[in-house]
C-alpha cells in the first residue's frame, strides 16, 4: 500500500489546535486521506479500532504523551509506522521515540519538504513489508503438503513421510532418480517445518569445482586465494536459523565429505583462511541420485557422513511407478504453460492420454514437464494431441506394444539420429549430458548435429 497505489489513510495527534488544521490541510493536498486528534489516548483508541497507515504525532501532549502513546500502539499493532515531532528537540527525547518504536523523529517547525519524503518512505517501507509476506505465505502455500500432487499410493506414502519429518531436526536424505522431484520434496519440508520463516538456501554440489566449493559452503577471508579480493560469507551463514540443501551429495569429494561431517558433528564452520570458528543453526537436507551404499562400499563415500545424512532417508519414486499421478501433472503443466504462453488449452485426445500413460518416462517428472512446455508451444487446435508429442515417446510405445517397429525397418544412421534427437529432449538441450548418456564426446555430438541440420529434416 503506497501513495501511487491508493490513498493512504494518515492520523494527525496534535493538542494544538491550529497547528494540526494546517497539517491536515496539507496532507490532504498531497492526496493522503487525513484525520486528527487532540491526544495520545484518543490516538490508542483510534489506532485500535480504525488503524491507520501512518501516524503523524506530537511528543508532548496534555495527558497521555506522544512516547506513551506510541509504547501503547506498538504492543498491539506493531506495523504502523509513527513519526513523532516536537518542538523540543534533544537527543535523549529522539533516542526514547527511536527506542519504543518511532519510524524517525522530526522537530518543529516542521520542513514540510522533509516531512512528505519521511513519510512516503514510511509507507512504502510498510508497502515492501506488505508484499514481502504476502510472497512468503504464498510460497509457504505453494509447498503446503496438500498442494504436493500425487494420489498414487508411493506419493502418498513419501506426503505422510513428509509430514511426520518436517516438524523434526533431523538430516534428511532425499534420494530418487534423476527429474523426480527431489528439490520438491526439499522444499516441503522446509516450509513445513520451525524454520519455515527462515532462509532456505539451495547448493548443487556438482555444478560447483572442488576448489570453489569450500569457499562457495564456508565462505573465506580477504587474500586467502588468489581473486580472494574481499570476505565473502559462505551459504552455511547465510542458511543460518534455515535450511541448507546439498543437491547431489554424491558428487562431493572426500576431502569435502570429511569437512562437511565436522560440521554436521560440531555444529561450527571455517571460513577458508581464518582459524577462528564460527556457530551455525543450520537444518541439513541433502540429495542425491547414486546408490551411496554401493558408493561407501567402494570407498568413494564416508560411511560415517552416509549414517550422519540418512538419520531419515526418503526415496521419491519414479515417474513409471506413479501411472496415476501422469494425468494430474500433465494437466498441472498444461494449465501453467498454457497460461505462461497466453494460449487456451481445452485439454487432451484421449489418443494422447494414453500415450502419456503408455510412457516409461526415464527422465521422469522433469520430462514430461519439458514435453507438456512443447506441446503447448507446437498446438494449433484446442486439445493436445500425439502429433504435439515427441517422436521419441510415440515411437517408443509403438516398440513397446509390438516388440518391433511397426514401420518399415530402419537404417542404422536413422535410428542414430532419432537416438540422439531423443536424448536432447530427455535433457532438455542440454549437449553435454546429452553426450554423456550417449556415450560419445560433446564434440562427436556437434559434428553429428551439423550434419543433420545439413541434411534437412527427416
Amino acid at each position: 500500500m503506497t501513495v501511487r497505489d491508493k490513498k493512504a489513510s494518515v492520523l494527525v495527534v496534535d493538542d494544538d489546535s491550529t497547528h494540526k488544521r494546517v497539517l491536515l490541510t496539507l496532507l490532504e493536498s498531497w492526496g493522503y486521506l487525513a484525520a486528527g486528534v487532540d491526544d495520545g489516548a484518543a490516538a490508542v483508541e483510534r489506532a485500535r479500532e480504525n488503524p491507520p497507515d501512518l501516524i503523524l504525532m506530537d511528543i508532548r501532549m496534555a495527558g497521555l504523551s506522544g512516547i506513551e502513546a506510541l509504547k501503547q500502539i506498538k504492543v498491539y499493532n506493531p506495523a504502523i509506522p509513527i513519526l513523532i515531532m516536537t518542538a523540543y528537540s534533544s537527543v535523549e527525547s529522539a533516542v526514547e521515540a527511536l527506542k519504543s518504536g518511532a519510524y524517525d523523529y522530526l522537530t518543529k517547525p516542521l520542513d514540510f519538504d522533509v516531512l512528505k519524503i519521511t513519510m512516503d518512505r514510511a509507507l512504502e517501507h510498510v508497502s515492501l513489508k506488505t508484499e514481502n509476506l504476502a510472497l512468503k505465505e504464498k510460497l509457504h502455500s505453494a509447498f503446503h503438503l496438500a498442494n504436493i500432487i500425487g494420489k498414487s499410493r508411493p506419493m502418498k506414502e513419501l506426503i505422510e513421510m513428509v509430514g511426520m519429518v518436517a516438524p523434526s531436526e533431523a538430516t534428511v536424505l532425499i534420494t530418487g532418480e534423476s527429474g523426480t522431484g527431489k528439490e520438491l520434496i526439499a522444499k516441503a519440508i522446509h516450509f513445513n517445518s520451525n524454520r519455515k520463516d527462515g532462509p532456505f538456501v539451495i547448493v548443487n554440489c556438482a555444478a560447483i569445482t572442488e576448489t570453489l566449493l569450500e569457499s562457495e559452503l564456508f565462505g573465506h577471508e580477504k587474500g586467502s586465494f588468489t581473486g580472494a579480493d574481499k570476505k565473502r560469507e559462505g551459504h552455511f551463514m547465510r542458511a543460518d536459523r534455515g535450511t541448507i540443501f546439498l543437491d547431489e551429495i554424491g558428487e562431493m569429494s572426500p576431502i569435502m565429505q570429511a569437512k562437511l561431517l565436522r560440521v554436521i558433528q560440531e555444529r561450527e564452520i571455517q571460513r577458508v583462511g581464518s582459524d577462528e570458528t564460527i556457530r551455525v543453526d543450520v537444518r541439513i537436507l541433502t540429495a542425491t541420485n547414486r546408490d551411496l551404499e554401493k558408493e561407501v562400499s567402494e570407498g568413494r563415500f564416508r560411511e560415517d557422513l552416509y549414517y550422519r545424512l540418512k538419520v531419515v532417508k526418503l526415496r521419491v519414486p519414479p515417474l513409471r511407478e506413479r501411472g496415476e499421478d501422469i494425468p494430474l501433472l500433465a494437466q498441472h503443466f498444461l494449465d501453467r504453460y498454457s497460461e505462461k504462453n497466453r494460449k487456451t488449452v481445452k485439454g487432451f485426445t484421449p489418443l494422447a492420454m494414453d500415450t502419456l500413460l503408455k510412457y516409461n518416462w526415464p527422465g521422469n517428472v522433469r520430462e514430461l514437464e519439458n514435453t507438456m512446455e512443447r506441446a503447448v508451444i507446437l498446438l494449433r487446435g484446442d486439445y493436445i494431441t500425439e502429433k504435439e508429442l515427441p517422436l521419441s515417446i510415440t515411437r517408443a510405445n509403438e516398440w513397446s506394444e509390438t516388440g518391433r517397429a511397426s514401420a518399415e525397418p530402419r537404417s542404422l544412421d536413422e535410428i542414430e539420429r532419432e537416438a540422439i534427437i531423443a536424448m536432447l529432449e530427455r535433457t532438455g538441450g542440454n549437449k553435454s549430458e546429452a553426450a554423456r548418456r550417449l556415450g560419445i564426446t560433446r564434440k562427436t555430438l556437434h559434428k553429428k548435429l551439423q550434419a543433420y541440420a545439413a541434411e534437412g529434416p527427416k
